[in-house]
């Protein structure tokens, strides 16, 4: 039976501030992307997070992103790589040591946001931010945008990558995600997004904003946790790949 991981970013709420159904989305998911501080999440956060994960089973993985609290990682910030490479190792170990002090397992590293976005056309970042997944931890798996330079990044330094598809954006003609500031970046037809994420993965297609024809592979979906659908969206997508005779488990 073919197989794919449904991940989801959560453990973004912040202090008194909360964003996103956490404790409903991980049981329709097989992974999570934890907030480490930086752009979202705390402290108290992440610990709770990560419990809510491991009681339920799922992977879970360190979400760094740029220091960025007010513009949740969104903006551009100039970082040397050097630099980045620092920020990221730091967010790992932070919530590797939830992890251990919950016993739950650190599975992979996915980053968040702008710093995501610029990894995934930007080599020299790209190579900074695989270096720091590899010198945390050879065992993890670091997530990136299907077809970018994160993931040959992750593959020259010899970690395991998983290319990732997002299930709620749309693409452009060039396989990238479409910006935020576009009014068509962010998908909320729960129908449309289900059955172009069967055809992701049962084809290996999608249709970019356009409707130019891209070829995809993916390993894992998202499912992004502060989308107000996130909820509609994990519990449709699970049933259609099921379905569809694909399995939903972690990479």
């Amino acid at each position: 039976m073919p197989s794919i991981d449904l991940n989801s970013d959560l453990g973004e709420s912040f202090g008194r501030y909360t964003l996103g159904l956490d404790d409903q989305v991980i049981p329709l998911v097989s992974s999570v992307n934890v907030a480490c501080g930086m752009h979202a999440g705390d402290p108290v956060v992440m610990r709770r997070t990560v419990k809510l994960a491991a009681e339920a089973g799922v992977a879970v993985g360190a979400h760094p992103g740029y220091p960025d609290l007010q513009g949740f990682g969104r903006r551009d910030i100039a970082m040397s790589p050097d630099e980045a490479y620092d920020y990221i190792l730091y967010q790992i170990g932070a919530l590797e040591a939830f992890c251990h002090a919950t016993g739950a397992h650190m599975h992979h590293v996915k980053p968040h946001g702008q710093l995501y976005n610029r990894a995934a056309v930007d080599p020299e970042l790209a190579r900074a931010v695989a270096a720091a997944v590899k010198d945390a931890n050879l065992d993890l798996v670091l997530v990136g945008l299907a077809n970018s330079e994160l993931i040959r990044a992750g593959q020259a330094e010899g970690i395991r990558t998983a290319q990732e598809f997002f299930a709620d954006r749309n693409y452009t003609d060039e396989g990238l995600l479409v910006s935020r500031k576009l009014p068509d970046a962010v998908i909320t037809d729960e129908d449309f997004a289900v059955a172009r994420v069967v055809r992701a993965v049962k084809e290996g297609t999608i249709e970019s904003a356009s409707g130019k024809l891209i070829t995809v592979k993916p390993d894992t979906i998202c499912i992004h946790g502060d989308n107000v659908h996130a909820l509609e969206f994990a519990g449709k997508i699970r049933t259609a790949l099921t379905e569809a005779g694909v399995e939903v488990k972690p990479v």
